[in-house]
């Protein structure tokens, strides 16, 4: 059976939100906020939050960072996923990855599916693993967040969920 198995304890994870945006600020960045809730109120900690305009060096520069950071496991940005010619999340992104979690993208536009028909095509997200850090890569979208986070993401980052998680394979991420 698949789910959330309560009998077992829950294991917090340390999860920084980069939002990558040219018009946000944090007094108007819905996403941002939708997802540092949904972060703590699920029992982990939001390590670090910040917003970035869509610059492949700029969200190169905080990735690498935040993943050479001990006190983060993961991270998930939000914009910079789309088709225009300033979306570049992914270029930025995709040479940083270690290795690449295909599945993540696959399981996404079936969930978005579900809420936008076929206009998931239009969205490029993406999830790998940099120097042992789980790093997600959401459309900026109210309702992407609430998809990628709710039905995706915080399944994988909770250490009761069975049959597997990311959760149990932390230590395991750096093993040559």
């Amino acid at each position: 059976m698949h789910g959330i198995n309560k009998s077992l304890s829950f294991t917090p994870v340390n999860i920084a939100v980069l939002i990558v945006s040219d018009t946000r600020t944090m007094a108007t960045d819905t996403s941002g906020n939708l997802l540092s809730t949904r972060i703590t109120m699920a029992g982990h900690t939001l390590a670090d939050r910040k917003i970035i305009k869509d610059s492949v060096e700029d969200i190169q520069t905080i990735v690498k960072a935040w993943s050479d950071d001990p006190n983060i496991d993961a991270i998930i940005t939000s914009g910079g996923t789309g088709l225009t010619g300033r979306d570049v999340t992914p270029e930025a992104l995709t040479p940083l990855f270690d290795k690449t979690i295909e599945g993540f993208s696959h399981v996404f536009h079936m969930v978005s599916y579900q809420s936008v028909g076929v206009s998931t095509m239009q969205s490029r997200a993406i999830a790998g693993i940099c120097n042992g850090t789980f790093i997600f890569a959401l459309p900026g979208s109210n309702g992407a967040v609430k998809d990628g986070w709710d039905k995706v993401i915080s399944l994988q980052l909770d250490s009761r969920h069975r049959p597997c998680n990311l959760v149990e394979l932390m230590p395991r991420l750096m093993e040559k």
